[in-house]
């Protein structure tokens, strides 16, 4: 019986160890707008570019959310307002946004 705990507890730490930063503190929040995620990407990646802008921007922004720093045109921020400061660490949010970059990244994924 002891066996079968420690094994079920050995299986479960595996599952929630492949929940990062991203699934955790991201998702939840964004899961029940109704502009999904990824357009927020999109956004950022029309006005920055690359990797490194788009990076550097939403930590930015996250780090200090102000309507004047937002991707979103006024009327959404009118609509939903500046999202809060973040509680992550430095390093938790680098961990998000290499996830959210690797999620909806378009480079070599063209044809």
């Amino acid at each position: 019986m002891v066996k079968k705990i420690l094994i079920l507890m050995i299986i479960t730490s595996f599952i929630w160890a492949k929940t990062g930063v991203y699934e955790k503190n991201c998702i939840p929040c964004h899961e029940d707008m109704p502009i999904k995620i990824d357009k927020f990407f999109y956004r950022y990646l029309l006005k920055y570019s690359s990797e490194m802008e788009v990076k550097h921007a939403m930590s930015k922004y996250l780090k200090n959310p102000k309507a004047e720093n937002s991707i979103l045109v006024d009327g959404l921020i009118n609509r939903f307002g500046v999202k809060k400061k973040t509680t992550l660490s430095d390093t938790e949010l680098q961990e998000a946004l290499d996830t959210y970059w690797e999620q909806y990244k378009v480079f070599n994924k063209l044809k």
